[in-house]
This record gives C-alpha cells, sequence and structure tokens, in this order.
C-alpha cells in the first residue's frame, strides 16, 4: 500500500485469480516513476482481492494484497485486473463490489481482460471501452450493445478501460499527462524507453501485421476498413474507392508493403476473428461462418482447414 500527499491521486488495484503481473506492473510503475520525477507521492495505490488473500498471478507468482472486496478503502479509481480467465474463486463478491461502486458513482478502470468482468457487472453500459484483442470478439458476441473499440486505451467520463500489456503504460500516462502536463508525461516514457506515448486514437493491432507504422496511410486505412467489416465483407471497388485509387492499385499497395494480396490478407482477417469466436465463445459452428462473412458451412470449413491445418470443429475441441 502506498500513501500519498494531500490532494494526490489514489489508485485501487482489485486482483483476481491468475492476473496479468505485466498489465499491473506497468500501471503502478508507471505512476511510481511519475512520483519520483515530480519530488513527492503525488500518486498512491493499493491491492484489493476478493477476500483480501494472497492471489495468484498468471505466472504463478503470489502476490499479498491489502484489502477485501468487502473494505475497499477510499481511492479515486478501482481499476480491475484479469487475465487469464473470468472465472475465478470469488467472483459474486468481486462482481457485487463492482456494482456497489459503480452505484456510488465511483470511476472504475479495467486492464487487459477486466472490461469482461465490468461489463458483467453493468459497469459498461452506455460507455465506450476496449479490451485486449484476443478477447475482443468474444466481448462483442456476448456484449453487443456495449462499444468496444480496438484501440489501445479508452477514458469515457468515469471508465478507464486499457487493452494490458505496455497499453496500461499509455493509460496511466494519460493520466499523468492531465494532471502534469506533456513535459512530465514524455519523462516518464523515457524512463521506460517508451518510444512513443500512444493516444487513445492509436488501435492496438491491425490485423496479422502487427505493425504498420511507416506504411501507406492508404493501406492503413484500407485494413481498418477491412477490419471493421469482417461479417459483411466490403469489396475490392469499395476499398479502392474509399482509399481515392484503382482496383490496381490497391493490390499492387498490398503486394509491395505486405507481400500479399488484398483478397487474402482480407481472408486471413475473417479467419483470425473466426478462430476467436471458436475459442472464446459456445457459437454453434455455422452462426460463427455467419458472423465472419460467410454464407456457406462448407467454403468456410475448406478456408479453414487450408489457414490453420485443421478444420473448425477440432479448433472448437481443442480450444483453450
Amino acid at each position: 500500500m502506498m500513501d500519498l500527499v494531500q490532494g494526490g491521486r489514489q489508485f485501487g488495484f482489485l486482483l483476481v485469480d491468475k492476473f496479468s503481473m505485466f498489465s499491473l506492473a506497468a500501471a503502478i510503475d508507471t505512476v511510481r516513476a511519475a512520483n519520483r520525477l515530480i519530488g513527492q507521492d503525488f500518486y498512491g495505490w493499493t491491492t484489493i482481492s476478493p477476500d483480501g488473500e494472497a492471489v495468484m498471478a498468471s505466472n504463478g507468482l503470489p502476490i499479498k494484497t491489502d484489502y477485501s472486496v468487502a473494505d475497499i478503502p477510499p481511492v479515486d479509481i478501482l481499476f480491475v485486473s484479469v487475465g487469464l480467465t473470468t472465472e475465478f474463486p470469488g467472483k459474486s463478491k468481486v462482481l457485487a463490489a463492482l456494482r456497489n461502486w459503480g452505484r456510488r458513482g465511483g470511476a472504475l478502470g479495467a486492464l487487459s481482460v477486466g472490461s469482461y468482468l465490468l461489463a458483467e457487472a453493468g459497469q459498461l453500459d452506455g460507455y465506450r471501452c476496449t479490451i485486449h484483442w484476443e478477447n475482443r470478439a468474444g466481448f462483442m458476441e456476448r456484449f453487443p450493445n456495449i462499444e468496444c473499440t480496438g484501440n489501445v486505451y479508452e477514458i469515457d467520463r468515469k471508465r478507464y478501460t486499457c487493452a494490458g500489456g505496455t497499453t496500461s503504460i499509455d493509460l496511466m500516462l494519460e493520466i499523468v499527462r492531465s494532471d502534469f502536463g506533456t513535459g512530465i508525461a514524455n519523462a516518464v516514457a523515457n524512463q521506460f524507453q517508451h518510444e512513443r506515448i500512444r493516444s487513445a486514437d492509436d488501435r492496438q493491432r491491425i490485423g496479422p501485421e502487427r505493425d504498420l507504422t511507416g506504411k501507406s496511410e492508404k493501406l492503413r486505412k484500407i485494413v481498418e476498413m477491412m477490419a471493421d467489416h469482417l461479417d459483411d465483407p466490403l469489396s475490392a471497388v469499395q476499398f479502392a474507392k474509399a482509399a481515392g485509387l484503382s482496383v490496381r492499385q490497391v493490390e499492387r499497395l498490398f503486394l509491395r508493403h505486405l507481400g500479399v494480396t488484398p483478397g487474402r490478407y482480407y481472408m486471413r482477417l475473417r479467419l483470425e476473428r473466426a478462430r476467436e469466436l471458436l475459442r472464446q465463445t459456445n457459437m454453434p459452428i455455422l452462426d460463427v461462418a455467419i458472423a465472419t462473412g460467410f454464407t456457406s458451412h462448407s467454403y468456410f470449413a475448406q478456408s479453414y482447414r487450408l489457414q490453420f491445418g485443421r478444420p473448425p470443429s477440432e479448433e472448437r475441441r481443442t480450444a483453450y
């Protein structure tokens, strides 16, 4: 537990079984470094678990906590940190605590998959949020009325969500920037060799290529359009028109930068989404096919096998 000076901010981190140690450390160390640079303990933090006992992180390390959900102290933002699973001992207590916190007007946040718990507790209704890209397909299927972006983090009034990992740094840096300005935020980022502070408008992942930085802006625009239209695929003509190019120019753009045709790239995106749905949800395979733009079950199964080396039914049986 970290004390703070009067007028500072206190953060609570509610940890559940198999939470992500990296996401938690990234968030806390960012504000720890900010304290060092501003020369005072402006930011404080405390840890919470369902029963006040130690919690096992996803890497197998136990973390001692300060409080239980029954006696959460006053904090400015209560973050919930979730990693490998959204099912854990004491879940009902955690959901009740989140609902109670939200009813009282408290600010809530989520690291990595923590947005799933906030949504289950009804605390993201009417708010914009984000979640780790690997869990976004399942989240959107489970909570279709919640706006879940593909961005690195989202701040919507009293809701602070991020995709975990290094995006925890970006989220906390935005909080530091709002309190002390861009100069201090940049200085903190430099402490971690964090090359660029990402904004809430940065997408956390665009397709199979993890980083399109420095490549054609028109290419990025088309890839983003593809990612946003997986259930009802757009035509090559529509992509070309949106980018102000000819179909042939779009083909050359993809071949030059990504070494693959636009059609093949689009197919990979749709099949990756299908794999996520098969692993994260109990949707019937036919529904998964329809949700990723396939009108024929047999064509979907054939395409899936060609991409991943096994049929969708086998993916479902071995899902983790």
